[in-house]
């Protein structure tokens, strides 16, 4: 009994001193502000009044704490994509998935907690697609003590890709979703830092300018915050070192060229060893759509050595794939290898116990059941299945065990078995439900809702 209670107590204090510690705090005032691109001005969704958002800094292992203050019109969520959040689902922030959003007048505070991962992340909205402008950086140091596993870097500088909508994110959200006909989509620039670049209208002079000197070395941290489209970019008459991506370091490899997917982070070591001059870095779109169905254009930025001298006139854009060559992406994609050294281990698993058969597709069933006006809509469906939004958050009707709020049954392989990559795949093969799959979550000492930790 002296032993179980010592134990017992011995846990209640790591427990009090773990919660009532200090951490790092951020602030989030979520915010609608004017911003002009293109040559027109439009109010938008920040955080801070900012576009791209905060960054924020952390080392691995740190925990920090962000409250939310929605002053906004729309609900929302945050959501910290890469981090982990093991056994800290509440903060995780998919939109009735683990929390309910955050409606307008009111506060939520989150707590990150971070374990492994080491690198570039990213925050952004999780709620419809607010996150085309609340979106910012998520920087992971290593641990305090420890250094990165290549020669540390002159300076960092975070490299964010987005996209600037003329309409309004939010009509057009809600237009499609009412209708459910408009299947493309197409942004009407490309961004570098928030920035379109010389090549639009009305944005030469706010062009993003990075400023190195020669001889030094500079990570950039790239983050892919685009809605919808994976991108090229490279910096003109430079290589790069890709050294990580999505929170995790790589074996080291070079390339004149890096491809990045929506959602995706990578870091890359440009190293200043050319010529004085003005440098373009530049960013455009992969596609396989047709000509017309995809935002063609090519956001830069320029990269400017200290010095004096007398720049080149006009720049010359850098090397970039065509739009749709597939090889460059898959390519570049294969190259990716993690680092797993002794510092950096990576535990693959050799059994699986679990096999789960998982089709992902974009179909366009009819409006209606009777399919006699032959409209459309637009649904992305998993296995047949195409969610909708509970009453409630998942994760709470579950810990609470509150019924009817979602289904258990989500099937291991497809309902229908069809041509998975054929057109047209028909009313048929959809199903409009809230379903979860529940997968054992392995852990040292098992609490109540240990098999929702983690989706």
């Amino acid at each position: 009994m002296k032993v179980y209670t010592s134990k017992l107590l011995g846990f209640l204090v790591f427990f009090f001193f773990y919660h009532c510690q200090a951490f790092p705090h951020y602030k989030f005032v979520v915010k609608e502000v004017p911003y002009t691109r293109l040559c027109n001005t439009k109010n938008i969704l920040t955080v801070n009044g900012q576009f791209p958002g905060p960054t924020l800094y952390a080392h691995k292992g740190d925990t920090i704490v962000v409250d939310v203050y929605n002053r906004g019109k729309f609900n929302i969520t945050i959501h910290w994509h890469g981090v982990l959040q093991t056994r800290n689902p509440w903060s995780d922030g998919p939109e009735y998935i683990t929390q309910c959003p955050i409606q307008p007048g009111a506060k939520f505070r989150q707590k990150i907690i971070f374990t492994t991962e080491e690198g570039t992340l990213w925050w952004h909205a999780h709620s419809t697609w607010l996150r085309a402008t609340v979106h910012g950086a998520l920087i992971v140091y290593p641990k305090i003590g420890t250094s990165y596993p290549f020669p540390k870097p002159d300076a960092e500088i975070p490299i964010i890709l987005g996209d600037w909508w003329e309409e309004d994110i939010m009509e057009l959200y809600l237009n499609l979703e009412r209708d459910g006909d408009a299947i493309q989509i197409n942004s009407e620039a490309f961004l570098i830092n928030g920035q379109p670049g010389d090549l639009y209208p009305c944005s030469k002079r706010e062009t993003f300018r990075l400023e190195v000197n020669k001889g030094l070395t500079y990570l950039l941290r790239i983050v892919n915050s685009v809605m919808l489209d994976s991108l090229f970019f490279s910096v003109a008459n430079h290589t790069v070192t890709v050294v990580g991506s999505d929170g995790s370091y790589l074996k080291p490899f070079e390339r004149s060229f890096i491809f990045i997917t929506t959602g995706q982070t990578v870091d890359v070591l440009l190293e200043a060893n050319q010529s004085p001059n003005h440098y373009y870095m530049a960013a455009s779109v992969y596609s396989t759509a047709g000509l017309g169905a995809f935002n063609n254009s090519t956001t830069t930025a320029i990269v400017e050595y200290n010095g004096n001298y007398t720049p080149s006139s006009p720049l010359v854009l850098p090397y970039l794939p065509s739009h749709s060559d597939t090889g460059a992406g898959l390519n570049f994609t294969a190259s990716l290898r993690s680092l797993a050294d002794k510092e950096h281990p990576v535990d693959v698993p050799m059994e699986i116990n679990t096999h789960l058969f998982y089709t992902l597709s974009m179909n366009a069933p009819c409006k209606n059941r009777s399919c006699a006006d032959g409209k459309i809509r637009t649904l992305a469906t998993v296995n047949n299945i195409s969610f909708i939004n509970p009453s409630i958050d998942i994760l709470q009707a579950y810990y609470y065990c509150i019924h009817g709020v979602y289904g258990t049954n989500f099937p291991d392989f497809p309902q229908f078995v069809f041509d998975f990559v054929a057109d047209g795949l028909g009313d048929s093969t959809t199903r409009d439900k809230s379903e979860d799959a529940r997968l054992q979550f392995h852990c040292g000492a098992c609490f109540p809702g240990d098999k929702l930790a983690k989706r």
